[in-house]
C-alpha cells in the first residue's frame, strides 16, 4: 500500500492571515510530501508495507518512525483548521478543559506557552487518556503522545518551517494566530 498526500479540505489561501498561502504550499505541499514520499520508500517490500500508518508509528523507530510520525503528525495538524474556525469548543471537551485547567482562557494560556517554551523543534499536543483526563504535552522531532498510550486532540506545529515565512522567530505571534482557525468540531470528535 502506498500512502498518497490526502488534499485539503479549504484552499491553500483560506487560513490566511493566520497561515498564508505561502506557508500551506511550502509547509503541506513541500514538506508533507515528503515525509509520504520517504515513508513509502522506506515500507517497501517490508512487513509494515499494509500497516496503518498509526501501527507502524507504534511499532517503528528511527527514520521510519520520524517520517511515519511526521506524516500523521502534519495531516492531523491541518486537517484540525477551517476558514471558519476558531471561537471556543463545546459540549463534553470544553466541560473537560474548564474542569482540568479552570477556564478555557486559562487552557488557551498553558498550551501556548507549552509551544513557545518548548526548545528547538516539535510539537505541542492536547490528548486524552483511557478516562478523558486532558494533558498538555510537549514533543521534540517527531512526538507523537500516541506513543505513550493517549489519544491525540489537538496539535500546534512549532517547527520553524511551520511559521517562519508568515512570522519569522516570532513564535507566540505565529500560535496565537492558530486559535482563529480551530475547527473545533473537529477537535471535539476526536475527544
Amino acid at each position: 500500500m502506498l500512502y498518497t498526500l490526502p488534499s485539503l479540505p479549504y484552499a491553500d489561501d483560506a487560513l490566511e492571515p493566520a497561515i498564508s498561502k505561502k506557508t500551506v504550499e511550502f509547509h503541506y505541499g513541500k514538506h508533507e510530501k515528503a515525509y509520504i514520499e520517504n515513508l513509502n520508500n522506506l515500507i517497501q517490500n517490508t512487513d509494515k508495507c499494509d500497516l496503518p500508518l498509526e501501527e507502524i508509528i507504534l511499532s517503528s523507530s528511527g527514520a521510519l518512525f520520524n517520517n511515519a510520525s511526521q506524516a500523521w503528525n502534519h495531516i492531523f495538524y491541518f486537517f484540525s483548521f477551517s476558514p471558519d474556525g476558531g471561537g471556543e469548543p463545546k459540549g463534553e471537551l470544553r466541560q473537560a478543559i474548564d474542569r482540568q485547567f479552570g477556564s478555557f482562557e486559562l487552557f488557551k494560556k498553558q498550551f501556548t506557552e507549552a509551544g513557545i517554551k518548548l526548545f528547538g523543534s516539535g510539537w505541542v499536543w492536547l490528548s486524552c487518556d483511557n478516562e478523558g483526563n486532558l494533558f498538555i504535552t510537549q514533543g521534540s522531532n517527531a512526538s507523537n503522545p500516541m506513543t505513550e498510550g493517549l489519544t491525540p486532540l489537538l496539535v500546534f506545529d512549532v517547527w520553524e518551517h511551520a511559521y517562519y515565512l508568515d512570522y519569522q522567530n516570532r513564535r507566540a505571534d505565529a500560535l496565537n494566530a492558530l486559535w482563529n482557525i480551530i475547527d473545533w468540531d473537529i477537535v471535539e470528535s476526536r475527544f
